[in-house]
């Protein structure tokens, strides 16, 4: 009997085990499920108030359309908003960002998809004020033209991409995320974060607004002297109270050829002008823990019809 007891009793062990075993993997993939759901419940809650963030800039886009075709960083939809609790554990904040007052990437390249002379050597101006080879700016001529000629001497097709690993051919049409200056190669993650700021991917041929841009993207722009660069403390101050350099005070830090030369492209646009049509809608959204960050790329019409047209979440 003795014999028979000791083996009841280890299997009663072993039983109890496995059941204790069961029991808390149970419970361990109850509550991760009961926190994925609360995970995407929160998620979803915070893009519906990114949403809302959305619809509160476009109404201030219109409204700012309705009284003035100028756009400057006083205006009201150019203020920050918040932090903002809208519900219990809600926070929002908001802020528009211009988006002509960036160098237009695509703007490399002509509607016709041909390299634009005078924005290459604006974009190279840039670059070199920002302490950046001039380099970059063939390669990325070659990434958004049409044809499969190199840019001499430093530009690159589809034989210097082919050899990275994994290899990749160039799109040759127009950029649709500033982070595509990833693909080039030897570009860097240095290189990307230092000229970020100062560069957009619009579509082609849309201006820079001289009420907005940075002093490094107007001085590149013009005759290539660094005048605003120079002053940015400055040059914040005096947008405080409206739009500076309007583009009389602009025209007159260069000469006549240099505006000239400057206001028209190949295609009869202008590459300047004080009305803006996209804007950067940065939204930030925390909810207990979770935070949620939403960049949208908005697009104001001539009409006033106004929509998101790229959304992003975490990334610049």
């Amino acid at each position: 009997m003795k014999p028979q007891s000791g083996i009841a009793l280890i299997t009663a062990i072993i039983l109890v085990a496995l059941v204790t075993i069961v029991a808390t993997s149970i419970a361990f993939d109850s509550s991760l499920d009961a926190r994925r759901a609360a995970g995407n419940l929160t998620i979803t809650q915070a893009l519906y108030v990114a949403e809302g963030a959305e619809a509160m800039a476009a109404y201030a886009l219109r409204e700012d359309q309705k009284t003035n075709r100028q756009d400057s960083l006083n205006e009201a939809w150019a203020q920050p908003f918040g932090p903002v609790e809208i519900d219990t554990g809600v926070v929002l904040e908001a802020s528009l960002e211009d988006m002509h007052g960036r160098f237009n990437i695509n703007n490399l390249v002509d509607g016709n998809g041909v390299a634009d002379p005078v924005a290459r050597q604006q974009f190279e101006r840039l670059l070199t004020f920002l302490g950046l080879e001039t380099r970059w700016a063939q390669m990325l001529i070659d990434w958004i033209d049409r044809d499969n000629q190199p840019t001499l001497p430093d530009g690159a097709e589809d034989s210097a991409y082919l050899a990275q690993k994994p290899p990749y051919r160039t799109p040759n049409m127009p950029v649709s995320s500033v982070s595509e200056l990833l693909a080039l190669p030897g570009f860097g993650r240095e290189n990307y974060l230092r000229l970020l700021p100062y560069v957009a991917a619009l579509p082609p041929g849309t201006p820079v607004n001289p009420c907005s841009a940075s002093g490094v993207v107007l001085d590149a722009m013009g005759p290539g002297k660094q005048e605003f660069s120079l002053d940015e403390e400055g040059l914040v101050e005096k947008r405080k109270s409206g739009c500076f350099p309007t583009l009389p005070e602009y025209q007159a830090s260069m000469t006549p050829e240099q505006w000239n030369l400057l206001m028209k492209t190949s295609t009869g646009g202008n590459r300047v002008g004080d009305s803006s049509f996209y804007f950067r809608l940065r939204s930030y959204i925390t909810i207990g823990t979770t935070r949620l960050t939403l960049y949208s790329l908005i697009h104001r019409d001539e009409g006033g019809q106004i929509r998101p047209i790229l959304r992003t979440f975490g990334t610049d």
